[in-house]
C-alpha cells in the first residue's frame, strides 16, 4: 500500500471541508421571525450554495484518494485543489449576490450564520491551497 505522508496543506484542506460543511447545514439567510411571523430560512442545499458543498466534498475525496490506491495519484496535484476553490468561491459569491440582490439584512452574521462560516472555511481552503501549492513533489 501507498503510504504517503500527509502534509500540512491537505491536513488544513480536510479541516476547512469539515468547516464548510458545518457552515453549509446552518441556515444562510433568514427573514420574518418578529412581530408573532413565523422565520424563514434556507441554508446551502438551494441555489448556487449547493456548489460549495459540491467543493468540500470534492476536497475531502482529494484528500482520501491516495490512500485508496498502492500508487500515487494523479489527480492529488494543486491543480485539482485551485479548481476545488474556485468552484466553492462561485458558489458562495453567486449565492451571496443573489440573496443580496433580495434582502441585505437577511444575510447578516446574526441571521445567516452558515454563509459566513462556509466563506472562513472557503478561507482556510485557500490558505491549503497555497501550502500545497509550495510543498514538495513526491513523485
Amino acid at each position: 500500500m501507498h503510504r504517503r505522508p500527509l502534509g500540512r496543506g491537505r491536513r488544513l484542506a480536510a479541516l476547512a471541508a469539515a468547516i464548510i460543511l458545518v457552515g453549509c447545514v446552518l441556515p444562510w439567510w433568514q427573514v420574518g421571525g418578529g412581530s408573532g411571523l413565523p422565520a424563514t430560512s434556507q441554508n446551502a442545499f438551494s441555489g448556487s450554495g449547493i456548489l460549495v458543498i459540491f467543493a468540500a466534498l470534492g476536497t475531502i475525496a482529494l484528500v482520501t484518494l491516495p490512500y485508496a490506491s498502492d500508487r500515487p495519484v494523479a489527480i492529488d496535484r494543486t491543480l485539482s485543489y485551485i479548481a476545488l476553490l474556485i468552484v466553492g468561491w462561485m458558489g458562495l459569491v453567486l449565492r451571496l449576490v443573489s440573496l443580496a440582490a433580495v434582502n441585505v439584512q437577511a444575510v447578516f452574521p446574526d441571521r445567516g450564520p452558515g454563509l459566513w462560516i462556509a466563506a472562513l472555511g472557503l478561507v482556510i481552503f485557500s490558505r491549503a491551497a497555497y501550502e500545497i501549492a509550495k510543498e514538495p513533489a513526491y513523485r
